[in-house]
């Protein structure tokens, strides 16, 4: 846990704690290389600016994640946050200066299990920012997980789905993919699957009552890429689908970015 590129202190991250005014990305690196980095020092920049009104210094940012990276094993989940150790609860409204908190955590080789989900309503605040405040959707997945579901899957107050806890979800039917229409947060995975594919972005509002006509789901996230959705409540779905597998290597197929 380094920030700043050195070692991070307990009174440093206990901003974290106690404010929980921030914002971050995670990435998964290959060998100092990551799917759509662009994309996501592109959030970090947007973000910092409508969080703290300041302009991010990306080159800086990447000398960090490197730096964090040097005795990380080649396959790592690196979580790049967001925020000032300085600010509290107290003094929210001051001139911010951010810092730069990189934590690494080895990323599993094996293919994630296909996920069960319990649909429950929920609209996490400010959705298209990746933000730091995370108990309502935390909170969400629990009970999702103390009642024997992996996840947790959000439905709008009218009944609509829109995403995942820490995740986006797709949808195919009759071999088209098909996005919830809803205001969620923009997937890096999402997106660069977007540009890959040879075919126009397709969204439109989706209820639980729409799910039988799918042929299966599936919920992208920058850490494990492409995984299988098995089920949404008593809604399941076969988790070997050609069409899955299709879009497991399109995604496979997109060139990272050198760190």
């Amino acid at each position: 846990m380094q920030l700043n590129g050195a070692p991070a202190t307990i009174d440093q991250v206990k901003a974290l704690a106690l404010t929980n005014y921030g914002h971050f990305t995670s990435m998964l690196t290959e060998d100092r290389r990551v799917r759509g980095l662009s994309l996501h020092m592109q959030r970090l920049a947007r973000d910092c600016r409508q969080l703290f009104d300041v302009d991010l210094d990306i080159d800086q940012v990447r000398h960090y994640i490197r730096h964090a990276l040097t005795d990380a094993d080649p396959r790592t989940v690196a979580r790049v946050t967001v925020y000032d150790p300085g600010i509290e609860l107290g003094t929210i409204g001051s001139d911010a200066d951010p810092h730069i908190l990189v934590t690494t955590r080895s990323a599993s080789p094996d293919l994630p299990a296909p996920l069960r989900l319990q649909a429950a309503s929920y609209r996490r605040e400010m959705p298209a920012l990746k933000h730091i405040g995370l108990f309502g959707a935390l909170r969400c997945r629990r009970t999702a997980q103390r009642e024997g579901f992996d996840d947790v899957l959000f439905l709008n107050p009218d009944g609509t789905i829109s995403e995942i806890a820490t995740s986006n979800i797709g949808f195919v039917r009759d071999g088209q993919i098909i996005w919830p229409r809803s205001e969620w947060l923009t997937g890096i995975t999402m997106t660069l699957l977007n540009q890959a594919l040879d075919e126009p972005i397709h969204t439109e509002p989706v209820t639980l009552s729409d799910l039988p006509s799918m042929e299966f789901a599936f919920a992208t996230n920058a850490a494990v890429g492409i995984r299988a959705v098995a089920s949404v409540d008593d809604q399941s779905w076969p988790t070997d689908h050609a069409k899955l597998k299709q879009v497991r290597d399109l995604y496979a197929d997109i060139p990272a970015e050198q760190l």
